[in-house]
């Protein structure tokens, strides 16, 4: 009877972990957890940092388990009305005007133009040649990009618009330098760059930097993007995901970092709404959708939504279970069907194989020359 009842646990055992082995996908969605974007809000707002916020927010707000929480809907009003308030609108198009920088759309638009216009590099020149007569610190990075807006503004002209990308590029890369933002590869990039264009009196050596640039410079938080960048493979990697994800894409990087850089490369396969919907679960909901697909992963997503009763119980169970590692799950399958395997059969096929065998040497045997 003990003997029966320890056959019976084992293949208990090894049918749970034949179970497990074959969900092994589905129980790595379900181990996820959603992100909740409230304490993130909070802390941005009480930066008054009200336009990172909204973007932050905002993102999460085009799914149920954020838009349906009151408390979230009462933040995200509030947001938007200091916002949409006469003062706040004029403070950021101040920064914009004077100090060429701003988090606003509003402002960042304003800088923009203002470059566009020349006007940005005149002030920014003068402020520098300012600095100078009065023996303080002069920002040569910034007076060298100013040099490369003008020189691209008469070349805008020559050419009828050919030197815009080069302008736009300029603009980001100013308003970087004042937020700290500037990499230092990108600033050794432009000390060369910069007397490249002197010697060669074109712009030319920096066009294909800058087109690049001008692209990240059309999206929300382009200076924060441009922090991220390493080198020029990295900024342009950086530069087509913002062509694909546009503006929500610092707030997508901000959710998943180098696991979203993977993933956008690969929104052709896996398609832009189920990138965004894994981020919502952090980096650990991206690198999933990598290792389970697209398709795997929205359908478990799906199917873990609905569960309602003892929600944490049952991600709490799934991470356990995912966690097991796939050599001890085969080894429990293999261990719960041992006790069930025919041995007495087995041992006679094996004994009546062994006995051919050693007829047929002896045969073998006797018939071989002497």
């Amino acid at each position: 009877m003990l003997r029966r009842l320890l056959k019976l646990l084992l293949l208990l055992v090894g049918a749970v972990a034949a179970g497990v082995l074959w969900q092994q996908d589905r129980l790595a969605v379900l181990a996820l957890s959603r992100v909740n974007p409230l304490p993130e809000t909070k802390a941005l707002i009480a930066r008054q940092r009200y336009a990172e916020a909204a973007d932050y927010l905002g993102f999460f707000m085009d799914y149920g388990y954020v838009a349906r929480n009151p408390e979230a809907e009462h933040l995200f009003r509030e947001i938007a009305q200091v916002r949409a308030s006469p003062e706040y609108r004029v403070k950021k198009l101040g920064e914009a005007i004077f100090e060429g920088t701003s988090d606003e759309p509003i402002g960042q638009a304003a800088a923009l133009i203002t470059d566009f216009l020349v006007i940005g590099d005149v002030r920014d020149l003068t402020r520098q040649a300012i600095s100078w007569t009065q023996d303080k610190q002069v920002d040569g990075v910034v007076a060298a990009l100013s040099g490369i807006g003008l020189a691209a503004s008469a070349a805008e002209i020559a050419s009828a618009g050919g030197a815009t990308p080069v302008k736009g590029g300029v603009s980001l890369l100013k308003a970087a330098r004042r937020l700290g933002k500037l990499p230092d590869w990108l600033e050794r990039a432009l000390v060369e760059g910069v007397r490249l264009v002197r010697q060669t009196g074109t712009l030319d050596p920096v066009g294909g930097l800058f087109e690049d640039l001008y692209k990240l410079a059309r999206v929300h938080r382009g200076p924060g993007l441009l922090a991220h960048t390493t080198g020029p493979k990295s900024l342009h990697r950086m530069a087509l995901l913002t062509e694909t994800f546009g503006d929500g894409t610092a707030v997508l990087y901000r959710l998943g970092g180098a696991a979203f850089v993977k993933a956008g490369s690969m929104a052709g396969d896996a398609g832009v709404d189920t990138i965004r919907l894994a981020a919502t679960y952090g980096q650990a909901g991206l690198r999933t959708l990598d290792k389970v697909g697209a398709i795997k992963f929205v359908k478990y997503a799906a199917r873990s939504s609905k569960v309602i009763y003892n929600r944490d119980a049952v991600r709490l169970l799934a991470r356990l279970l995912a966690l097991l590692p796939e050599w001890l799950l085969v080894g429990l399958v293999t261990l719960g069907a041992l006790p069930w395997l025919p041995w007495g059969r087995l041992r006679r096929a094996f004994g009546r194989q062994l006995k051919r065998s050693a007829a047929r040497n002896l045969f073998l045997a006797g018939r071989a020359p002497a």
